[in-house]
């Protein structure tokens, strides 16, 4: 039977990080939207995205999985531009 964990331990921590981080945008936009009374997507969510998503593709990327490595990708391509466009936006 193979291990799961024949990679050096940084390869672990990064990747366990990314997910902590891309599962905590979550909370972050619940909590907003509670507090608001209303959906709210705030741009904390998108730094979260993208720092959790770039982790993650750093992570895929040295696991050389293509389909993980092309799917975060594209979302960490869709973050920057969310972020890009939220700083266009008058009081922010």
């Amino acid at each position: 039977m193979t291990s799961w964990f024949t990679a050096p331990a940084h390869w672990y921590v990064l990747g366990f990080a990314g997910q902590i981080v891309f599962g905590a945008r979550f909370f972050v936009q619940w909590w907003a939207s509670e507090r608001k009374g209303h959906v709210v997507i705030p741009a904390a969510f998108w730094y979260l995205s993208l720092f959790g998503g770039l982790a993650l593709l750093v992570y895929a990327w040295h696991k050389r999985d293509p389909v993980f490595a092309l799917g975060q990708l594209g979302g960490v391509l869709i973050y920057a531009r969310n972020l890009a466009l939220a700083r266009r936006e008058p009081g922010r």
